[in-house]
């Protein structure tokens, strides 16, 4: 243990919402909460910023599984250690996680990491389609692809999307709204001659993306699913199965996977990209719109303000 801690803290909690809705989208309620000591193997890490995903959107539409009233939003964070179980903890005053791009780094990079590396197995020379592109998850999906060196395609439905993710250096991309964006994409993969077939989609969506995307997929191709934001229902038929096509769940990874993708972006200089920054816990609003309205290309953090040191 080091210096005093305050006796209490801030949060942003789960709360049910103060008026009825229909759908469900329950409130979030900045509280105050009393700081517990540090125990053996424990740490207190006074925050500077503090990510956003989509798991908060989901969990204040009641979507997310095993969240109660109560519960504090957010999973990512950069800060200091400022206490720990252990007096002569080596972590004791060093920061974890530098600034906000690092704050947009964990949970986000290791859920792209278990869907590009582990599950989808993604090497060098291989055309991946990453659907949904401008979100924190699938543009750091793009990041690690382009590094390990495949040939990356994406979907989105804004057009500025799509150029934006070309100039990080996908080969091409086309527009969801449009029903025929699989046939675009076919066009962008027929120009390379080696290899007109995806290996690989990294899917955000679900849905119907097995119809979409299985036609472009090779013989044992993987569809690797992370989200739901079109509809939690995939429909997986027997074409796919005769294809000897493979539909994958992936979410979120362990602390090894953790480790293994902090590693690899520290080697490739990986800079996650942040949309927005939002300035401190009362404006936390902001963010929740901003993910909401699907207005982001990149992660959306939280920068907390600590003009009161008797606060964490």
């Amino acid at each position: 243990m080091t210096a005093k801690l305050p006796a209490h803290t801030k949060a942003l909690v789960v709360q049910a919402s103060s008026e009825p809705r229909k759908p469900v989208y329950h409130d979030a309620v900045l509280v105050e909460r009393p700081l517990p000591k540090p125990q053996a193997g424990q740490v207190v890490v006074k925050i500077g910023a503090a990510g956003f995903n989509h798991k908060d959107v989901w969990i204040r539409k009641g979507q997310y599984p095993n969240i109660g009233m109560g519960a504090v939003y957010g999973g990512d964070g950069a800060g200091t250690v400022v206490a720990s179980g252990n007096s002569s903890d080596v972590l004791l005053e060093k920061r974890v996680f530098l600034n906000p791009s690092r704050a947009a780094w964990p949970i986000g990079g290791v859920t792209a990491w278990r869907a590009v590396a582990v599950n989808a197995q993604v090497e060098a020379g291989q055309n991946v389609l990453i659907t949904g592109i401008g979100g924190g998850v699938a543009l750091i999906a793009l990041q690690l692809c382009l590094a390990k060196g495949a040939n990356v395609y994406v979907t989105s439905g804004s057009p500025d999307k799509l150029q934006k993710a070309i100039e990080l250096g996908a080969k091409g991309g086309a527009n969801y709204k449009d029903r025929n964006w699989p046939s675009q994409i076919r066009e962008l993969l027929s120009k390379d001659k080696k290899n007109d077939m995806l290996d690989a989609v990294i899917d955000s969506a679900g849905g119907d993306i097995m119809n979409q995307a299985g036609k472009l997929l090779k013989q044992g191709g993987r569809v690797v699913c992370y989200g739901m934001t079109a509809s939690p229902d995939i429909k997986f038929t027997m074409r796919q199965v005769l294809a000897n096509q493979q539909l994958l769940g992936s979410t979120m990874g362990s602390h090894q996977d953790l480790r293994d993708a902090t590693a690899f972006i520290e080697k490739h200089r990986i800079v996650p990209i942040v949309s927005h920054v939002v300035d401190g816990l009362e404006s936390a609003e902001q963010g929740f719109e901003l993910i909401k309205r699907g207005d982001q290309f990149g992660k959306v953090v939280i920068k907390l303000r600590q003009r009161d040191d008797t606060k964490l």
